[in-house]
């Protein structure tokens, strides 16, 4: 794939009643490579612009007005940012939901909704003293009762959560002790709580939208922009909250957002979103093509901004409980059979890290010695494993034992692909073949990769990646208890007690080199046993318009539009 990509923009702007449409090429680069996304993803990142755009240097003061189209891949599945866990719901619901805490650093936290609080020394009771005078879009006041109603709801089973609930897995009750303090009890200590109650999945919800039958559902928060409409698979759209003035600590300014409205265009195809971005039919996209970056920046009058993701990298998890799989020898010999560091450079420039570690290197307790357990690529050791493992070549050069082919399951989700993941699949399976392992991908729609594979378990490879700026995330993607019927990650389906013993007593410590012991014995041990394969950190490659200014990033790599204006 080429800059020079053939691309069809509609002339209605984006984000009235038509939308962007693409022809797709023809041919996709060489059959290379690996995974269709689950994208469970969230970001957290490090990293900066590239550099600044003309035009932006001697500009006027903030201009309230205008509204502001994002442009990105994915598309929404839940509106309840308790119910989903895609990083599109958090990039949307974070400008809709205010949380209790804003994070200020890799383990600092200032105040937002909650003015400050008080945690018992056993480590199991938070008390927060709330913001006054605050209120929710559909005119109710933010209280003590939301926060409760917040929390209850994310951990309630008929929640459906995939994700929030992971989060507080620790939570017992909240307790209302007045209008504006409440008080969080925890069955056991969990140093992440703070981390966890800092993104948008936990922010806090109005309880007269939450009372509402799941099929009137709207969310209803107390941030700086409120939720007009979504028109499935095509866009959603927010209006400012004139009101707004409950910002976090380090807000560029107190008041209402300047901007009128933002629009969320789904917009699957890279070359689309690249072209609707350069021809001025959005003002910002998520997802810049790798291909396109280098060309972006030459253009001028744009911003690009790259930050590497803290958290799980994208990687292939294998599903140790069934088929093939279940030998330690077939799990490894499929990581040595795949040249990850040949596929990556291929498909995306140079722009995204290889992995070699199921932690992103920017993220706290990432430990570089881990790598070492890796089965790297070796294809003669892969045939060699595979050997012992009774595998032999049989007919198509496919190895057969007992008479079954060594057949492995890898659903392609198509409404969750981004960053080429399709295309980097087939290098994965290309390559597998070489070693005689046979990789089938089935496509199927989003109901059937819930309840068919996460759910049912009818799979024997799946890809995620996951951004959060903690290693806890360690013990969503591994404890044994963190399955995605029980809003985890564990999609290896692992079942460890020396990795639950370890994730546990990380989550609980209050000794940084107790918790840091820990996650790098976890790293070790889920490369050991070849429960994940690595295979690149996500980039966030984002680019606006220099017309779109003021623009900042949290820490977890999402925009934040509550201080972005609109120049000339």
């Amino acid at each position: 794939m080429s800059d020079d990509t053939a691309t069809q923009v509609d002339d209605e702007p984006a984000g009235r009643r038509g939308s962007l449409r693409s022809r797709r090429p023809a041919v996709v680069a060489a059959a290379l490579v690996v995974a269709a996304a689950i994208v469970l993803v969230l970001v957290v990142t490090t990293g900066g612009r590239d550099e600044p755009s003309a035009g932006r240097a001697g500009a006027a003061g903030p201009v309230a007005g205008g509204t502001l189209t994002y442009a990105l891949a994915g598309t929404q599945v839940s509106l309840d940012p308790a119910v989903a866990a895609t990083a599109v719901t958090g990039l949307i619901d974070r400008n809709i939901f205010d949380s209790l805490v804003v994070q200020t650093g890799p383990a600092t936290f200032g105040p937002w909704l909650a003015t400050k609080w008080a945690v018992s020394g056993d480590g199991r009771t938070y008390t927060f003293t709330l913001r006054d005078g605050v209120t929710f879009h559909d005119g109710t006041p933010f209280t003590a009762e939301a926060v409760k109603a917040t929390l209850d709801h994310v951990v309630d089973p008929a929640t459906k959560s995939a994700y929030a609930a992971s989060l507080i897995a620790p939570y017992e009750k909240s307790r209302v002790v007045d209008d504006h303090v409440v008080e969080v009890t925890l069955k056991r200590p969990f140093t992440p709580f703070l981390q966890a109650l800092s993104v948008p999945y936990l922010g806090i919800q109005s309880p007269a939208a939450l009372a509402k039958p799941v099929a009137d559902y709207r969310p209803v928060g107390t941030g700086p922009f409120s939720y007009v409409s979504w028109e499935k698979d095509k866009r959603v759209t927010l209006s400012k909250n004139a009101a707004y003035a409950s910002p976090p600590a380090g807000a560029s300014h107190q008041g209402a957002a300047y901007l009128d409205g933002l629009v969320f265009e789904f917009v699957p195809e890279d070359a689309t979103r690249y072209g609707a971005l350069t021809s001025g039919q959005v003002q910002a996209i998520a997802g810049v093509p790798p291909v396109n970056a280098g060309r972006l920046r030459s253009l001028g009058g744009f911003d690009l901004t790259v930050q590497e993701t803290p958290g799980l990298n994208y990687n292939l998890y294998l599903n140790q409980t069934r088929g093939p799989l279940k030998d330690v020898r077939v799990r490894r010999a499929l990581s040595a059979a795949v040249n990850v560091a040949e596929l990556v450079k291929n498909i995306y420039f140079g722009r995204f890290p290889v992995a070699r570690n199921p932690l992103s290197r920017t993220t706290a307790a990432y430990d570089a010695t881990a790598e070492s357990e890796l089965a790297s690529y070796d294809l003669a050791a892969a045939e060699r494993l595979l050997d012992e493992a009774g595998w032999k070549k049989g007919p198509g050069g496919y190895r057969v034992k007992d008479g079954r082919t060594l057949a492995l399951t890898w659903p392609y989700w198509a409404e969750g692909n981004k960053e080429q993941r399709d295309v980097l699949a087939e290098g994965v399976q290309a390559q597998a073949k070489l070693a005689g392992i046979k990789i089938e991908r089935p496509a199927v729609d989003t109901g059937a990769f819930v309840s068919k594979y996460l759910i049912g378990g009818e799979y024997d490879l799946v890809d995620v990646s996951f951004a959060r700026p903690t290693p806890d995330v360690l013990r969503f993607a591994f404890a044994s208890g963190n399955t995605y019927a029980k809003a985890g990650g564990n999609v290896a389906l692992v079942d460890s007690p020396r990795i639950d013993t370890w994730v546990e007593e990380a989550a609980e410590t209050s000794d940084p080199a107790t918790a840091a012991k820990d996650y790098a014995a976890v790293q070790h041990e889920v490369l050991r046993q070849a429960y994940v394969l690595p295979l690149y950190t996500p980039v966030q490659l984002t680019a606006f318009s220099a017309k779109a200014r003021g623009v900042a990033f949290d820490a977890q790599t999402y925009p934040v539009f509550h201080g972005v204006w609109l120049g000339a």
